[in-house]
C-alpha cells in the first residue's frame, strides 16, 4: 500500500453534515496526527475513515504502489478507541488474541501461527510476552493496558491503524513512549497510522505529519513543527 486517499468526502449524520469536500492522503510508513479544536468533528472524521460511520458522500480509497486502487474496507483497518478497558478475568494474551478473530473462524481458536503473531505483537507494543502474557488486564497499569490494545490492533495485521486519543489516560512519559512506539511501528512495518490527539506538545516531537481539521477543512502538514503556528 502507498496511501489512503480521501476524495470529496462528506462526513456527518443523517440530519447533520459536519464537513464536506474533504481531501487528504494518509501515507504508509508514516505516523500522522489528527489535531484540531474541540467540537470541530475530529471524532466524526476518524470514525468515518474507520468505517464506524458511513460517509455521506465521496470516497475513501487505498492506492497501491503500482497505482491500482480499491475502496478502503474493514479488513484494511484496525481501530483503537479511547474508552478505558477493564475486563475482569481476561489475560493480556487473550485480549491481544482477539485481534486474530478475523482469521480464526466462528470458534476463535488460535492456531500455532496465531499464537506466534500474538507474541510478536506484544513484543512490538512493548509488552514482553514472558512478563505480561498471563497477567490479567485489570491488574496492569493504564499505560500497559493501552499497549495491550495497540498490540491487539497490530495482531490484526492490517495496513492501516487508527487510534482515537490513545494517550488520554497516560502520564507524560507514557504519552511520549506510546507515540514513539507507534512511529517506530509505522516506519518498520510500513503501516499507515493515524492518531487523533490533543497532546500537541508530544505530537509535535514524535509525528511524521499531521492533519489539522478546522472549519470543515483538512490542512495537511508535512512539517509537524508548524503545528503551533496554526493551532
Amino acid at each position: 500500500m502507498n496511501y489512503v486517499e480521501l476524495r470529496s468526502l462528506t462526513i456527518g449524520y443523517s440530519r447533520r453534515v459536519v464537513a464536506e469536500g474533504l481531501a487528504a492522503r494518509l501515507y504508509a510508513g508514516q505516523l500522522t496526527c489528527l489535531i484540531g479544536r474541540n467540537g470541530t468533528g475530529k471524532s466524526t472524521l476518524l470514525k468515518t475513515v474507520a468505517g464506524l460511520l458511513p460517509p455521506l458522500g465521496g470516497d475513501i480509497t487505498v492506492v497501491e504502489d503500482g497505482g491500482q486502487s480499491h475502496p478502503l474496507t474493514s479488513r484494511d483497518i484496525a481501530v483503537v478507541l479511547t474508552e478505558r478497558i477493564n475486563i475482569q478475568g481476561m489475560r493480556v494474551c487473550d485480549m491481544v488474541g482477539l485481534g486474530r478473530s478475523p482469521y480464526t473462524g466462528f470458534f476463535g481458536v488460535l492456531k500455532e501461527r496465531d499464537r506466534e503473531i500474538v507474541e510478536e505483537a506484544m513484543t512490538l507494543a512493548g509488552l514482553p510476552p514472558e512478563q505480561y502474557a498471563m497477567r490479567h488486564v485489570n491488574e496492569v497499569s493504564d499505560g500497559e493496558r493501552q499497549k495491550a490494545m495497540i498490540a491487539k490492533a497490530i495482531a490484526q495485521q492490517t495496513p492501516v491503524i487508527l487510534l482515537d486519543e490513545p494517550t488520554a489516560f497516560l502520564d507524560y512519559p507514557s504519552k511520549e513512549e506510546t507515540m514513539l512506539m507507534l512511529r517506530a511501528l509505522a516506519h518498520e512495518q510500513g503501516k499507515a497510522i493515524l492518531v487523533s490527539t490533543h497532546d500537541l506538545d508530544v505530537a509535535q516531537r514524535t509525528t511524521d505529519a499531521a492533519w489539522f481539521f478546522d472549519k470543515g477543512t483538512i490542512t495537511e502538514l508535512s512539517d509537524p513543527g508548524r503545528m503551533t503556528e496554526i493551532f
